[in-house]
């Protein structure tokens, strides 16, 4: 535990502008995905006007495209980046120190801890929380080509790559499909809770938060002690 000046850079900007497409990206995955899970009425007129739910599935395929690449480039940042990029791709969890945090943070956050621990970084259930993410993003990146590659296919690459291997996993596509659009409510649950998180972070905790992802900048008030995540 040290004390440090009261702003630290933490998020590079490959990192803020990973988080800021993604956010982008999920919203859009999330609502197309519901509404071809959920079709909309057929709208009235001539048939050969109207081409509203293959504009949804463009944006799918695009937003489900751009997720991916930003995932890629992602974890190439996790080992080029500083530390902090590192984090959620690899949580210590072999540490006790860690597992301590964890605890308190649960605490903290169901208002049963007296006062926050102030890190540099993420804190050791966001580690936590966000590595869960990350293989959550990864699941619906493979189940989603794999599906791709299934109207794409037997000659494309996402059939060849995926749609051969997942689909021999679950069993049918039918399983593939309803296990990601599970996930994706995994995923809409988790950036509820990151959001609420977030805000609450920055109200309560004396530190910064959703300055910090726009900055890479963190801010502490009054050069509090500073914990370490690991």
């Amino acid at each position: 535990m040290s004390t440090l000046a009261a702003a630290v850079y933490v998020y590079e900007l490959p990192v803020r502008l990973w988080h800021g497409i993604n956010a982008l990206a999920i919203v859009v995955l999330a609502l197309t995905g519901y509404l071809i899970a959920e079709p909309l009425a057929s709208p009235a007129g001539e048939a050969s006007e109207h081409f509203l739910m293959g504009y949804i599935r463009f944006a799918h395929f695009a937003a489900g495209y751009i997720l991916a690449v930003g995932f890629v480039g992602r974890i190439y940042w996790a080992y080029a980046g500083n530390e902090h990029a590192r984090q959620i791709f690899m949580p210590p969890v072999w540490k006790a120190h860690f597992w301590d945090g964890v605890w308190h943070e649960l605490r903290w956050y169901a208002f049963l801890a007296k006062a926050p621990r102030h890190y540099i970084g993420h804190n050791p259930l966001a580690i936590l929380a966000m590595h869960l993410f990350v293989w959550g993003l990864l699941f619906m990146i493979v189940t989603g080509l794999a599906l791709y590659g299934e109207g794409a296919g037997q000659q494309s690459w996402q059939f060849a790559l995926f749609t051969s291997w997942v689909l021999a996993a679950f069993g049918d596509s039918q399983t593939v499909h309803t296990w990601h659009h599970l996930a994706m409510w995994f995923i809409v649950c988790f950036v509820l809770i990151h959001v609420y998180v977030a805000v609450r972070e920055e109200k309560l905790s004396g530190q910064s938060m959703l300055s910090t992802i726009a900055t890479g900048w963190r801010t502490f008030k009054n050069n509090e002690p500073i914990d370490d995540a690991e």
